[in-house]
C-alpha cells in the first residue's frame, strides 16, 4: 500500500465543516479545518475517491513543497531547484495558478509567470528540451500560494473545478454552482427520508444534487477527465476499483423530488441536465408557478431553493418575496423551507421569521441561507419557531 500524504481540499465559505465530516466519513486521516479549505491525509486511492465522491470541495490540492520566500528571485530560485522530472517529462505540457495574500507579492500572474519559467528553465538546462504551456489540457497542474513569506507549491489534482460535474449542458441566465446546491441542501439536513421540492429550479442543479445526496451516488461519475489522469503514476486499475466501491454503497430512494418553474425553457435545460445525470426516475420536473401551486399530501415536504436575488433578472423583489412568504404560509403547511438569498433587503418582506440564518457567499455576493418552519394545521401564525 503506498504511504500516505497530505492534501488539501479547496470549498466555498461557511462548507469547512461539512467538507471535514464529508471526508472523516469517507475514511481520511489527520483531517483539519481552515479557511474556505480542509487538509488531510490519504494514500493515491484516497486522493481518486476524493475526486469522485466529494460533494462540497472544489479542488483536490496534493502540497509538494514548502519555503520561505522574500522576492520574485527567491522564488525563482526555489522553484528551479526542484526536482520537476518527478512529475513531469521534458517533453511534457503544464500549467500554472497562483494565488498570493503578501505585501512583497502583489500580481498573481506574475508570479505564475515566474514559477513556469523556473520550471522551463530547469528541463532546458538540464535535458536540452522544454515543456510546453497547455492551459486547458497539461500534464500537470502546479498551484502555487503565497501567504506572506511562506510559499506552498501543490499539484492540483482536479484539474477543473469539481463542481463542474459534467451533467450540466443547459443553463439559465443565473445558475447556481453544483457545490453550492450541494452543499445548501447538506447545510438543511435533508437526508432522503421525506419529498423534496425546489419550487423555482431553474437548469434543476439543486433536483440533480438533491437525487444524488439521497440514492448515494458520487457527484463525480460523469467528469470527462480528472487532472491525475495524466500523471506519471496513473493507475487505470486502482481508479476502476475505487469507482466500482463507490458505486456498490448506492441505496433505495422511497420519496419524490419534485421541481417547478415558470419558465418553460428553463424547465426544457432541468429536464436535459436531469437526463445527462441519468436521474430521470428520481426526479419529476413540472412547468409551474410557484405562487400558484399547493402542497399536494400530508407527506413531509423539504423545500430547497434559490429564487432571484435581482442582480441578473428585473423583478420587483419586495412583492416577490413577499409572495414567496404568503405561498408558504397558506399553502404549504407541514413543510420545512430554505432558500439562499445576497438580497437581505427583499428578505424583510418574506413575513415571516427564520428558525435559522446561515451566512455564506454565492458568486462573491455575501448570502444567507434561512429556514422556515411551515407547521401543520396552522394558517395563522403557528410557523413561528
Amino acid at each position: 500500500m503506498e504511504n500516505n500524504f497530505k492534501m488539501v481540499a479547496k470549498t466555498l465559505f461557511g462548507f469547512e465543516e461539512l467538507l471535514a465530516k464529508e471526508l472523516t466519513q469517507l475514511g481520511a486521516q489527520e483531517v483539519n479545518i481552515g479557511v474556505r479549505n480542509v487538509s488531510f491525509t490519504g494514500d493515491k486511492g484516497f486522493m481518486y475517491k476524493t475526486n469522485l465522491a466529494l460533494r462540497t470541495a472544489i479542488k483536490i490540492l496534493k502540497p509538494i513543497h514548502s519555503f520561505r520566500v522574500r522576492n520574485e528571485q527567491e522564488l525563482y530560485d526555489k522553484i528551479y531547484a526542484m526536482n520537476w522530472d518527478t512529475y513531469l517529462k521534458p517533453t511534457g505540457t503544464l500549467a500554472v495558478d497562483a494565488t498570493v495574500h503578501s505585501k512583497q507579492f502583489t500580481h498573481s500572474l506574475f508570479i505564475a509567470q515566474k514559477t513556469k519559467d523556473a520550471i522551463v528553465d530547469k528541463f532546458r538546462n538540464t535535458t536540452g528540451e522544454r515543456p510546453n504551456v497547455d492551459l486547458k489540457f497539461p500534464d500537470i497542474k502546479v498551484n502555487v500560494h503565497i501567504d506572506r513569506n511562506t510559499c506552498n507549491i501543490s499539484l492540483d489534482t482536479s484539474g477543473e473545478s469539481l463542481h463542474k460535474r459534467g451533467y450540466k449542458t443547459a443553463t439559465n441566465i443565473a445558475p447556481i454552482n453544483e457545490v453550492l446546491a450541494a452543499g445548501m441542501i447538506m447545510l438543511s439536513g435533508w437526508d432522503g427520508q421525506s419529498d423534496f421540492m425546489d419550487p423555482m429550479c431553474g437548469s434543476g442543479t439543486i433536483l440533480a444534487e438533491a437525487a444524488m445526496i439521497a440514492c448515494n451516488i458520487p457527484p463525480n461519475l460523469m467528469r470527462k477527465e480528472f487532472a491525475f489522469e495524466r500523471w506519471n503514476d496513473w493507475d487505470v486499475d486502482l481508479f476502476e476499483k475505487i469507482e466500482e466501491s463507490l458505486l456498490n454503497k448506492t441505496r433505495d430512494f422511497h420519496h419524490k423530488i419534485i421541481g417547478y418553474d415558470k419558465s418553460p425553457s428553463a424547465i426544457n435545460k432541468a429536464k436535459e441536465n436531469i437526463k445527462n445525470a441519468h436521474l430521470e426516475e428520481f426526479v419529476t420536473v413540472k412547468h409551474e408557478d410557484f405562487f400558484k401551486t399547493q402542497k399536494g399530501g400530508d407527506n413531509k415536504l423539504h423545500m430547497v431553493f434559490n429564487p432571484p436575488y435581482g442582480e441578473r433578472l428585473d423583478i420587483d423583489m419586495e412583492n416577490f418575496y413577499k409572495q414567496i412568504g404568503d405561498t408558504l404560509k397558506q399553502n404549504y403547511p407541514g413543510t420545512d423551507a430554505w432558500f439562499i438569498t445576497s438580497n437581505l433587503d427583499a428578505l424583510k418582506h418574506v413575513g415571516l421569521r427564520p428558525s435559522r440564518k446561515i451566512h455564506l457567499v454565492n458568486a462573491k455576493l455575501e448570502a444567507r441561507l434561512v429556514k422556515y418552519v411551515m407547521y401543520e394545521g396552522s394558517k395563522k401564525g403557528k410557523y413561528l419557531k
